[in-house]
């Protein structure tokens, strides 16, 4: 089942965020093979990130918390507490989207 993960950064963690972040997608390519997608939030000047959205393939919700349990913005701090919803996909993904 795929499960939509919000995740929203704490206040003043921006450089915090910057450090772990190789450790981050270290972490998140390991699920490459089940992710639907996943990228950062960001303000309206679509640089500032304030967050991350994530959709992957977990057996049930136990496995999506161990996972998260281990991830390493979780692990430092940088996320406040999860949203997480199982999400059905009813919509094709289009390849190349957005449009350049």
């Amino acid at each position: 089942m795929i499960y939509a993960i919000l995740l929203m950064d704490r206040p003043g963690t921006a450089d915090l965020r910057v450090q772990i972040r190789p450790e981050h997608r270290a972490y998140l390519a390991q699920q490459a093979d089940r992710m639907a997608f996943a990228g950062p939030l960001t303000s309206e000047d679509g640089k500032t990130v304030v967050g991350s959205l994530l959709a992957l393939d977990f057996p049930n919700r136990a496995a999506v918390d161990a996972w998260l349990k281990d991830e390493p913005y979780t692990k430092a701090g940088v996320y406040e507490k999860p949203v997480i919803h199982a999400f059905n996909n009813m919509w094709a993904q289009k390849a190349g989207f957005p449009p350049a």
